[in-house]
């Protein structure tokens, strides 16, 4: 007699949440069909080894199970690191370290003494119709794409921002990185969003911002040299043009 218990329904459900939340960064990829391929080879292998018992057929399967893992690894390196990145972000453990983090009610105060030079920096560009690609840290650190551009460390200020994003400035191309409440670096290389949906009249700039909220919880503020509009990429999502209140709101939010 087969017995079902909460810890079986349990186990059910955390594979089908896995399942789906892989199906859905695979989709994010464009590497659908692969990972449908690898669960109608996994499903056969059940049924060749499990169901029907059939032990060289079986024994055959078990070792390209035992390799195929491996090169899933490799073929799938990048996508995995997305998921571990996630998983640590806001977007998976982020409730627990909400729990721990002290209330205080100055942080919003704080918060908008450093955001609002940015909110008018990044209205004066779009008046001007300069392009602009700034991201600012959450919670995971954005050290590895630091590390791509000119170190500056410097204070937030309207016009400073202004001056890196001129169109002769030699720090325009790129995005700057704001951390700790200062302007960590310029010209840095961020990651290409490869997500299908996107809109073709959105340029380079909308993908890297896109392409850098999939794999971190970092905002991420597009300023169209075409249209002269703001938008805002924030946790996989973009919210494109945006009003500077709406971007002030979105900016100071957790």
């Amino acid at each position: 007699m087969i017995h079902f218990g909460i810890k079986d329904l349990i186990d059910i459900l955390l594979v089908a949440f896995f399942l789906y939340e892989t199906f859905l960064l695979m989709k994010k990829t464009g590497t659908t069909n692969i990972f449908l391929g690898v669960l109608s080879f996994v499903a056969i292998w059940i049924l060749v080894s499990q169901v029907f018992e059939m032990r060289l057929m079986g024994a055959i399967f078990d070792k390209f199970i035992s390799v195929g893992f491996i090169l899933l690894v490799i073929v799938f390196q990048k996508e995995i690191r997305e998921f571990l990145q996630a998983l640590g972000s806001n977007k998976g453990l982020g409730f627990i370290k909400k729990l721990f983090k002290p209330k205080n009610e100055t942080n919003v105060d704080e918060n908008l003494t450093y955001i609002m030079p940015i909110v008018m920096a990044s209205m004066d560009m779009a008046k001007r119709k300069e392009g602009a690609l700034i991201a600012i840290q959450q919670t995971t650190s954005l050290d590895t794409f630091v590390e791509t551009g000119e170190i500056l460390n410097a204070n937030i200020s309207v016009r400073l921002i202004e001056n890196i994003f001129f169109k002769n400035s030699p720090l325009h191309d790129g995005a700057m990185i704001i951390s700790g409440k200062k302007i960590k670096a310029a010209a840095c290389i961020l990651p290409v969003s490869q997500d299908q949906n996107i809109p073709k009249h959105l340029g380079l700039r909308h993908r890297s911002a896109l392409g850098l909220s999939q794999e971190t919880d970092a905002k991420v503020i597009i300023v169209s040299e075409e249209t002269g509009k703001i938008s805002l990429a924030h946790k996989g999502k973009l919210s494109v043009a945006i009003t500077a209140e709406e971007l002030q709101k979105k900016l100071i939010a957790e």
